[in-house]
């Protein structure tokens, strides 16, 4: 063997340790981003309380993350129950539950919104804002996906507005005002 060979081997062997050392990098950083991902996609369903994989993933996709989903499922409880222009008790217990189902805990910036949100009624231009986003958004997911994100969120909404429903559980469920917001919410779902 003469001793340029050697070399030569010596060089193809770490061209070849560099070349699977940058594989090795580019497969652990894409690793990462899987496991990123996933753990985005668990944070989305802790939030949101949507167990579809698919409409996870798509909510991922258009770049919403669990903040901006707290958010989104938030927004129609609280609507709901400003809806007459007062909170009663039976209302706030019923959205602090159906957020923490949610997997909203004290502690957490979206609880202390929410929190704000109880003793304070929101601006009109929240709901704007909200029905806006939700029409933006109704195009950019597939129908199924769609449907489930509309049962899960007017589902919420409409425990809250049925949680003082009634003089001593008789009557309406739930107060003409309540119903509009309702309608409200569901309109913005087309």
């Amino acid at each position: 063997m003469s001793p340029g060979g050697g070399f030569l081997t010596e060089r193809g062997r770490v061209l070849e340790e560099e070349f699977f050392y940058k594989e090795n990098q580019r497969l652990l950083k894409q690793l990462r981003r899987m496991k990123k991902m996933e753990e985005s996609k668990e944070a989305l369903a802790e939030t949101s309380g949507i167990s579809d994989d698919a409409i996870l993933q798509s909510l991922l996709e258009l770049h919403i993350d669990a903040q901006t989903l707290a958010a989104l499922a938030l927004v129609p409880l609280i609507e709901v129950a400003w809806a007459d222009g007062y909170l009663d008790e039976k209302e706030k217990q019923a959205v602090l539950e159906a957020a923490h189902a949610s997997g909203f805990e004290k502690g957490q910036v979206a609880y202390e919104v929410l929190e704000s949100w109880l003793t304070q009624q929101p601006k009109p231009k929240l709901l704007e804002t909200w029905v806006e986003y939700i029409r933006e958004l109704r195009g950019q997911l597939s129908e199924e996906e769609h449907k489930s994100l509309k049962a899960s969120l007017l589902g919420r909404a409409r425990s809250v507005a049925e949680a003082s429903g009634g003089y001593l559980g008789l009557g309406f469920k739930v107060s003409k005002t309540e119903a509009a917001v309702l309608k409200t919410l569901d309109e913005a779902f087309g």
